[in-house]
């Protein structure tokens, strides 16, 4: 399949200040780390518990966040990826890598060239209620991106507007009201609408669904599926609801402080999910039979900080499968077969 977004090693860190001077004191590691790719066309789903790293993984990628170090690339040919890593590895002051990086590396962008990805690379916020603007009509939420990106203003853009509208299930009755005369889902509608409106390749859903109840979750997912099809969208969603990601995704990566520890088909990874976190997590999936209950995977302990993340596999200290080897290196991700990939040292031995 085609890549569309490759991810090398990104990191993202927020410091924290202390002190009379509010001197940097510590860093709060929310991404550290990653490595992906996502293809296009694909739903790829991101789970984990709340406080790992997902919503800035997504943030990150498009641009939202200013990553600490790593790559992003978009729509980059294989080779120039190649060369850019051969050229850091030999030669990293060289005139050509840092060419290279301004051309095409999103995290070297900067100013107008920024702006302009903008338009390719969109995000659906978790709650519609604080990402829509109360003070502004329904029409002009959704032209912003086009007046924004000098794309079409006036008639131009309201035709425009009413033609999304009714891709997403509203008419133009509604470009005259505000947000707050909307249900939750219906706002989330519109803000659906804000994202495509620019005709992007690639939309980040922040847990997109986890603000509205379980009919119009239904409808929404529905309405993503249809949308993709559509309009050719590639998919990051990131939620903390599994069974919604099993049921959108075509791979999903699990996340535990910042790194990703498993990522495989989304059928495979449900079905025999490796990682002892990744365990433990599919786990707590409840079934819908009161006679039948599941098996737990073991877990104690509490999350460590992600200021001070435990040293090798961040997953040691609560892992029954731990080894000497697990306190001292940090497992990289290991192919098992058929593109599942885990970061453990003990299950890549059973392999």
């Amino acid at each position: 399949m085609e890549n569309l977004i490759t991810i090398e090693n990104l990191k993202k860190y927020f410091p924290i200040y202390g002190g009379v001077l509010k001197r940097k004191v510590a860093e709060v590691k929310a991404v550290d780390g990653v490595n992906l790719n996502i293809y296009k066309g694909e739903c790829f789903g991101v789970v984990g518990e709340s406080g790992c790293g997902k919503t800035t993984l997504g943030k990150t990628i498009i641009r939202l966040l200013t990553p600490n170090s790593g790559h992003i690339f978009y729509q980059t040919p294989r080779e120039i990826v190649e060369a850019i890593k051969y050229l850091e590895k030999n030669d990293p002051k060289s005139k050509a890598l840092k060419y290279l990086l301004r051309e095409y590396d999103i995290a070297y962008l900067r100013g107008r060239r920024l702006k302009k990805l903008r338009r390719f690379m969109q995000i659906v916020f978790q709650d519609p209620t604080t990402s829509l603007d109360p003070r502004m009509l329904v029409k002009d939420i959704v032209a912003e991106p086009l007046v924004a990106q000098g794309i079409a203003k006036g008639k131009e853009a309201e035709d425009r507007v009413v033609k999304v509208l009714e891709m997403v299930g509203l008419s133009r009755t509604h470009l005259y009201r505000y947000p707050h005369e909307f249900s939750g889902g219906q706002r989330q509608r519109i803000a659906v609408a804000r994202a495509i409106i620019t005709n992007p390749e690639f939309i980040v859903l922040d847990e997109p669904t986890s603000s509205v109840d379980v009919s119009v979750r239904a409808q929404l997912l529905n309405l993503f599926q249809d949308l993709q099809k559509e309009l050719g969208l590639t998919y990051m969603f990131i939620s903390h609801d599994l069974s919604v990601v099993e049921c959108i995704s075509h791979r999903v990566a699990v996340m535990y402080l910042g790194k990703i520890v498993e990522f495989a088909e989304t059928g495979e990874l449900y079905k025999s999910p490796l990682h002892p976190y990744a365990k433990a997590l599919f786990a707590s999936i409840p079934i819908p039979d009161p006679t039948r209950r599941r098996e737990r995977a073991p877990l104690s302990g509490e999350v460590p900080s992600p200021v001070n993340p435990p040293s090798g596999c961040r997953f040691h200290p609560r892992c029954e499968l731990a080894m000497d080897i697990c306190k001292r290196q940090e497992p990289p991700l290991v192919d098992v077969g058929g593109g599942h990939f885990v970061a453990c040292y003990a299950i890549a031995k059973k392999e």
